[in-house]
C-alpha cells in the first residue's frame, strides 16, 4: 500500500514532501535533563544510558561523515551535502534531529543558537526537536512557533507507556497530565507532535501496549515511534536484569504486537521507527535486537500472512 510497505513510513512521507531522499542527522546538543541534574530526579529513565538514549548522536559533521560512508556501503556513491541520493532522483536533504537528553531545557537564546545554526548548513530542510511534555514553557512554545513559521518542524515526546504506575517504576518524573497539556500545546500552536513508545517494559503486556497505542493517537500526532526495550550496559534497568532477570519479549512476540498496534492506528500518522538500534559493545539484551533488518522484514511478513496493514482495525 504505502509505496510497497504495509504502514506509513516517514521515510515515503519525506520523500513526497521534498521531492528527494531525506535523511536525518542526529546531533547531540550537549543539554541534559531535569530527571538528571536534580530538578526533578537523578539518573534519568532507569532503561536510559549516560548519553541520554542518543548513543548515535554527535555534531553535524561526524552525522554528515557518518552518513556517506553508510551511503558508499549502501550503494557505492558518498553522498555529501548538495550531491544525489542512490535514487538519482535530486539532492539528497537532511533534518536536524535533536536527538539525546531534553532539546527544551535551555535558555531560549542557547535554543535559538542552536537551531538556527544546524538550519545555516546547507540541504537541511528541517528540525526534530527531541524533549519532554514538562520542559515546554511558553518561552519555549513561542519559539517553537516561530521556528515553525520559517522551517519543516516537528517535536518528539517520550511518553514510553500511558501506565502511570510502569512510568513511575522507571522514574519517568512527569505525569500523562504533563503530556496531555504539551500536546495541546503544541496542536493549538500547529506543531507537529511525534510520540514515542516502548514495547517490553517490566510488568507491561500486550494489552497494555494496545492501550498506550490507542492513548497516544487519541492526540492526533503526527507520527509514532516504537522501540522494543533494550537493556543497556551502565544503566539502572540493565542492572536490575543482570540481578534478576525479567522476561523479554522475544522477536516474534515484538513483531506481532507492532503489527496489533499498527492495524489499530489511522493511516494518517506517519510512523517513524519500528524497531531500534543499541550499541552492539553495551547490549545486554534481547539479543534479537542486533539485527534490525531481520525485525523490519519481519513486520513486513506478518502483515503479508494477515493480509492487513496500518489502520486495518481503526
Amino acid at each position: 500500500m504505502f509505496e510497497g510497505l504495509h504502514y506509513n513510513s516517514i521515510s515515503s512521507y519525506l520523500k513526497d514532501r521534498f521531492g528527494c531522499k531525506v535523511v536525518k542527522l542526529s546531533l547531540d546538543a550537549g543539554l541534559t535533563c531535569p530527571n538528571r541534574d536534580g530538578t526533578k530526579g537523578f539518573g534519568g529513565c532507569t532503561f536510559c544510558s549516560d548519553s541520554g538514549s542518543g548513543d548515535f548522536a554527535g555534531t553535524m559533521e561526524q552525522q554528515i561523515a557518518s552518513l556517506s560512508r553508510k551511503w558508499r556501503s549502501n550503494s557505492g556513491v558518498a553522498p555529501s551535502l548538495g550531491t544525489r541520493s542512490k535514487e538519482g532522483s535530486a539532492d539528497l536533504k537532511h533534518i536536524a534531529y535533536f536527538q539525546n537528553h531534553t532539546n527544551t531545557y535551555a535558555p531560549v537564546e542557547k535554543l535559538r543558537a542552536l537551531w538556527d545554526e544546524a538550519l545555516d548548513h546547507e540541504n537541511v530542510v528541517g528540525l526534530a526537536i527531541a524533549t519532554r511534555p514538562d520542559c515546554l514553557g511558553p518561552d519555549v512554545l513561542d519559539l517553537l512557533s516561530e521556528f515553525n513559521e520559517k522551517t519543516f518542524l516537528w517535536v518528539e515526546l517520550g511518553l514510553q507507556t500511558a501506565n502511570e504506575h510502569t512510568a513511575e517504576k522507571f522514574n519517568r518524573c512527569w505525569k500523562n497530565a504533563d503530556f496531555e497539556q504539551a500536546m495541546y500545546d503544541l496542536s493549538t500552536r500547529g506543531i507537529k507532535r511525534v510520540t514515542h513508545l516502548i514495547l517490553g517494559l517490566p510488568g507491561e503486556n500486550k494489552a497494555q501496549y494496545l492501550s498506550s497505542a490507542k492513548y497516544a493517537a487519541s492526540f492526533d500526532p503526527f507520527g509514532v515511534k516504537i522501540h522494543m526495550l533494550h537493556l543497556m550496559e551502565g544503566t539502572v534497568m540493565g542492572g536490575e536484569y543482570r540481578r534478576a532477570p525479567f522476561p523479554l519479549l522475544t522477536r516474534e512476540e515484538y513483531v506481532n504486537c507492532v503489527c496489533d498496534i499498527l492495524e489499530i492506528l489511522p493511516q494518517s500518522i506517519t510512523i517513524h521507527r519500528l524497531t531500534g538500534d543499541a550499541p552492539q559493545n553495551k547490549l545486554i539484551a534481547p539479543d534479537w535486537t542486533r539485527n534490525k533488518h531481520a525485525v523490519l522484514n519481519a513486520v513486513q511478513q506478518e502483515f503479508k500472512r494477515r493480509g492487513t496493514y496500518q489502520g486495518a482495525r481503526f
